[in-house]
């Protein structure tokens, strides 16, 4: 068998390990007083300076960020003060730029940290291209592993910024209608009539249909008989718009005098007359209510009627049964008259 030489065995014994040789070195180091001085010294005081410097930086752009958004919540809404909406609108802007300024300032902790731990690493000498492949690997398999929860918090950013619903208001987004309570990033919370709240992320949220944003409509479609003088039932509820418009306790909701379109259709059963109100946000539900009422009680006072649905319905039997029915009524008719005929003979026998 083949043997190793000699002098490549001294050698590979004499060969020092790499672990070995980096704790030599630094021990070597630490005792070395230049080491200190050029090496370990300047290398602090940049990691130190750097460290202030994100943490300075960090704070200015925080104080920006605190206070554009304490001017945009602050901002003057351009809405009447006495249309009870102003309250409404003041909240729903600051709730949208809180949570907006919460999502900017967790934006700005994460990217100045992040720089800062990336300069510091660099500052100690590690090789900072296989960490940041290594974060951009993670980084996508996040992506992938979480997209829906990506999709939730996008959607809930368009969704503030754009302004497409806020607090109070009452909103259809398919699966759910109801009050927004509260909008936040990944979920947006609906009161529903009855009382449930509704928990619906923003990223399943496909259309909006906001009913109280700007000013709202009350559209009532009122039926009258066919026999009905059409333009007396006009302007009947002409009249009741009129006077709902002036009425003290609901002029402040109403925006435009309440307005007969005309004939809507003509139903199977009824003439339908339409009339529109136009209302301040939130109001056209009450609106709509009472002047309902209000047209009933018009048209009763006026005897216009508002009929129930009708039908009319024949009935058809075929020959034969009609004889055969025929012959059994009159049957029976003439045992009536049989009947009759006996008991007026008994009562005469016991009369003589």
């Amino acid at each position: 068998m083949d043997t190793l030489p000699s002098s490549f065995s001294i050698q590979a014994a004499e060969e020092p390990a790499p672990a070995t040789e980096a704790v030599t070195d630094a021990a070597a180091n630490l005792a070395s007083t230049d080491w200190w001085f050029q090496d370990a010294l300047p290398s602090a005081v940049r990691i130190a300076f750097i460290i202030a410097a994100a943490l300075v930086l960090r704070w200015v752009l925080l104080a920006l960020l605190k206070r554009a958004v304490a001017r945009r919540a602050a901002s003057v809404v351009d809405v009447p003060e006495d249309s009870g909406r102003a309250l409404i609108v003041a909240e729903r802007k600051a709730q949208r730029a809180k949570t907006l300024g919460a999502l900017f300032r967790n934006i700005v902790t994460i990217i100045v940290m992040t720089l800062m731990v990336l300069l510091i690493l660099g500052e100690l000498g590690f090789d900072l291209a296989p960490l940041i492949a290594g974060a951009g690997i993670v980084g996508v398999a996040l992506g992938f592993g979480a997209q829906s929860l990506v999709a939730d918090f996008l959607s809930g950013i368009f969704i503030l910024m754009e302004d497409q619903y806020g607090v109070g208001d009452v909103v259809d987004v398919g699966d759910a209608t109801g009050t927004v309570e509260e909008v936040q990033l990944r979920t947006t919370q609906l009161r529903s009539v009855d009382g449930s709240l509704w928990f619906v992320r923003n990223g399943e949220i496909m259309r909006v249909g906001n009913m109280s944003q700007d000013w709202s409509r009350s559209v009532l479609d009122i039926g009258v008989a066919y026999a009905t003088d059409v333009p007396k039932a006009k302007a009947a509820m002409t009249k009741v718009g009129e006077e709902f418009a002036t009425d003290p306790e609901y002029s402040d909701s109403v925006l435009e005098v309440p307005e007969v379109w005309g004939v809507e259709d003509l139903a199977a059963d009824s003439v339908v007359l339409r009339m529109v109100v136009k209302t301040h946000p939130g109001t056209q539900w009450t609106a709509a209510r009472v002047l309902r009422e209000r047209i009933k009680a018009a048209f009763d006072e006026q005897g216009i009627e508002i009929p129930f649905q009708q039908r009319t319905v024949w009935l058809r039997t075929d020959p034969a049964d009609e004889q055969s029915a025929a012959t059994t009524a009159s049957s029976a008719a003439e045992q009536a008259i049989d009947l009759t005929t006996s008991s007026d003979r008994a009562q005469q026998e016991q009369q003589a």
